[in-house]
């Protein structure tokens, strides 16, 4: 039986577009450390690729952790974090639960970056939900609560603590509330 993590095929291509984007916003962080690596880069795109129906889920599976090494070769904790929001967003070929992993590094990246402005955290996830197209809150919303599975990246691992789980609890709660149907996009 699949882990309830792991979402279709075609609902894991959906939310791999918004993992994207979400890693997106973050990876130049990674870049102003490591402007001549482009592997976070690279994921990002393959996320792309992978949405758009030019890769097959068995083909990212195999590359999936090739920027989560580049995260090893930076000094910085939100350069660090940006290249594991675009390890994330690739993964989501293998698992729709990565894509919540994908916000949660580029959020605390992010935050990382500005820790004189309070709110940064905040107000990443404020544009990572009103950047929800209501075919990801949809599958989003397939997604067992943090640590309610063992069976994927929502279980105990590194995404059920500290900063990465109040995000990914922030984001559940607002996919839960029935009165919120999504946004633009």
């Amino acid at each position: 039986m699949a882990s309830p993590q792991t979402l279709s095929e075609a609902e894991r291509r959906v939310v791999a577009t918004w993992a994207a984007d979400c890693a997106e916003r973050v990876v130049a962080l990674f870049e102003a450390e490591a402007p001549a690596d482009g592997r976070p880069r690279d994921a990002i795109a393959r996320a792309r690729a992978f949405a758009r129906g030019e890769l097959s889920a068995a083909e990212e599976i195999r590359r999936r952790f090739v920027a989560g090494r580049a995260a090893r070769e930076v000094t910085s904790p939100a350069a660090v974090a940006a290249a594991r929001s675009a390890t994330q967003a690739a993964a989501v070929a293998h698992m729709g639960a990565h894509a919540l992993g994908a916000a949660a590094y580029a959020a605390k990246a992010a935050g990382l970056a500005a820790p004189d402005r309070s709110l940064t955290v905040d107000d990443e996830v404020r544009w990572q939900l009103e950047h929800m197209t209501a075919e990801v809150r949809s599958a989003l919303r397939q997604l067992p609560p943090l640590g309610a599975n063992s069976a994927g990246p929502l279980g105990s691992g590194l995404l059920a603590s500290g900063i990465l789980a109040a995000i990914i609890r922030a984001i559940q709660s607002d996919l839960a509330r029935p009165d919120h149907s999504g946004s633009s996009s």
